[in-house]
């Protein structure tokens, strides 16, 4: 028996379809946006809307952008001759708030898995291979350090050996602040190969 509202159980339904939110975190947002104001659930839900109208992917990178091409792309000074591919439009963020990487982006909008049905054609790799031209001068792979990701940067270096680019890959280990005895042995390895010299 359903002992909840109609409206709420829609809602703690909707939610729950959301990455990392299962039922019970789906049921205490939907109680907590009881409880705000409804300005600021009508705000919320209006900035949810607004994603639809006003975001979309860059022609040239897949980055989402409201602008098309995106301000990176479009930015003179970023350095064309370097192009750091990506799974998703989140790592560009990421990589971003580091402030080393001063080249353009190409976001694949995933990673290979076979077993999920994702082959190189789900992704934006002939959309990268159209990017390249004499101006670019290395491929930086910078997919997830998981499965999928070592199989498409694999997959990549693989496409790009025959062509006149440099392919290579973000240097992998132990994150700052952590303790060596903690890594596993595969964090160890990575860090041991990827030494590099004082």
């Amino acid at each position: 028996m359903n002992y909840s509202s109609e409206a709420v159980e829609r809602a703690i339904h909707e939610l729950s379809k959301l990455p990392g939110i299962g039922r019970k975190s789906a049921q205490r947002l939907v109680f907590f946006l009881l409880k705000v104001p409804e300005e600021e659930v009508r705000a919320l839900a209006g900035s949810l809307a607004e994603l639809h109208e006003k975001v979309r992917y860059c022609s040239r990178c897949f980055n989402i952008t409201e602008e098309d091409p995106c301000p990176i792309c479009a930015d003179e000074m970023r350095d064309r001759r370097l192009i750091c591919v990506v799974e998703e439009a989140n790592d560009v963020v990421a990589l971003e708030k580091t402030g080393e990487f001063k080249g353009l982006y190409h976001v694949l909008g995933g990673a290979l898995s076979p077993l999920d049905g994702i082959g190189p054609d789900d992704l934006k790799i002939k959309e990268l291979l159209g990017r390249l031209s004499e101006e670019v001068e290395e491929i930086i792979l910078a997919t997830n350090p998981n499965t999928e990701g070592e199989a498409t940067a694999l997959y990549l270096a693989r496409l790009f050996k025959p062509m006149q680019v440099r392919v290579s890959r973000i240097a992998r280990g132990i994150p700052v602040g952590a303790d060596i005895e903690y890594a596993d042995e595969m964090t160890l390895s990575r860090a041991m190969a990827g030494r590099v010299p004082l």
